[in-house]
């Protein structure tokens, strides 16, 4: 599982002209599902992205949790985040989940990151979405759980 993380000072999603979603201060977060990816690696990313400390406190320190200032997500599926563009200039999505078990781990992020405390808002699964936001730093954070797992089992 991937995830590109970037800190916001608001974030809006429409779908045709229609506005879906819409946050103030706190992440949008671009998730990608990869094949065979599972909850263990939900409850991983969850945790990180909950507790990542990327917002300034008054010293102007990246010392705050999107709880410590009541900052939001927006989530937005995103399997291109899997894309391979190794071979040639058309990207190959092998290794992106299928759309059915990909939407289903999509909700159960949605689902755990709620468990912290953080007010998540969506997109719509598989829509061709746009999205507006004002990134603030910038700050932007890319995890990947096959990494995370190999440093912690170090």
């Amino acid at each position: 599982m991937k995830a590109v993380i970037q800190r916001v000072k608001s974030a809006k999603l429409t779908v045709d002209g229609k506005l879906i979603s819409e946050i103030g201060k706190g992440f949008a977060v671009y998730l990608g599902v990869g094949k065979g990816d599972s909850e263990a690696e939900i409850e991983l990313l969850a945790k990180k992205i909950a507790k990542m400390r990327v917002f300034e406190d008054e010293n102007e320190r990246m010392n705050f949790d999107l709880s410590s200032c009541n900052g939001q997500i927006l989530l937005i599926s995103q399997f291109t985040l899997y894309a391979d563009c190794a071979h040639g200039n058309r990207p190959s999505f092998f290794d992106a989940e299928t759309p059915d078990r990909a939407n289903e781990l999509y909700e159960k992020m949605k689902v755990a990151l709620e468990g912290y405390g953080i007010e998540v808002k969506t997109g719509i699964f598989g829509a061709d979405m746009q999205i507006e936001q004002h990134n603030d730093g910038p700050v932007t954070i890319i995890l990947d759980t096959t990494v995370l797992n190999a440093c912690k089992n170090k």
